[in-house]
């Protein structure tokens, strides 16, 4: 791994005190960026993070944020970039995993979903966008489950995670006169402390992919990074599949 590849670069990453999201902040740590990221609830989680991003000798901000309030979502873009004097990459990742039967979800559970999965990414790339130059990068992660409503009780969330589908690639036409590029990653199962590899559905999960496994957080981290990189200078507007061929 190139250690320099995001030298003088700077990141704020939603949803980053555990699994996909810690695994992001950490992974453009240590390609020589300073990471700035959001958490709800746990500071300790958040602290410990920081603790490790620093550790590689960058830069870190642990900013307490709910990704459904508009302005504190709003208020971490900026200061971030207020910390950092820019803002190169944003990580969309925070996300409300809300299941259950049509019965059971009303309207308070369908606004907090899009509340968090929709407009948060939405207002934090807008905010994102004021402060990026050309070459700056937004990328959001949404969920197999948006391509491929595989199990009963998954609607809420798919419809949240495919409405990223059409924001990316209007945002993609939007920015891309500015220079800035806006992609999609769509993982597939993938081993967290929320949604482990030994947990008991985890069996069946697993077989609906073609690898037969979930993915470790750091393998999703690796695609959002390729796509921070100016590797992925001309991919702007794509939908990323990194699911073990969940959706094939």
């Amino acid at each position: 791994m190139d250690t320099t590849e995001f030298d003088s670069r700077t990141a704020l990453v939603t949803g980053a005190s555990r699994g996909i999201g810690a695994a992001v902040a950490l992974r453009l740590a240590e390609g020589g960026a300073d990471v700035a990221f959001t958490y709800r609830r746990d500071t300790a989680a958040a602290e410990a993070v920081a603790d490790k991003i620093r550790g590689m000798g960058r830069r870190a901000l642990a900013l307490r944020a709910d990704s459904g309030a508009p302005a504190a979502i709003e208020e971490a873009v900026d200061r971030a970039a207020a910390a950092w004097g820019r803002l190169d990459i944003l990580v969309n990742n925070a996300g409300a995993y809300m299941v259950g039967p049509v019965s059971d979800l009303g309207a308070a559970d369908f606004d907090r979903a899009v509340a968090v999965n929709v407009r948060g990414p939405y207002l934090a790339a807008r905010a994102a966008s004021r402060h990026m130059r050309s070459g700056g990068r937004i990328i959001s992660v949404g969920s197999n489950v948006g391509e491929r409503t595989t199990f009963p009780g998954h609607t809420l969330y798919a419809l949240t995670k495919t409405a990223l589908t059409g924001m990316t690639k209007g945002l993609a036409r939007d920015l891309g006169p500015l220079g800035i590029t806006v992609n999609l990653l769509h993982p597939g199962p993938t081993d967290t402390d929320a949604n482990p590899a030994d947990g008991p559905y985890a069996q069946t999960v697993s077989g609906f992919t073609a690898l037969g496994r979930y993915a470790a957080a750091e393998e999703i981290a690796a695609v959002v990074a390729h796509l921070a990189s100016d590797a992925a200078s001309y991919m702007t507007g794509a939908v990323v599949h990194v699911d073990g061929g969940f959706t094939v």
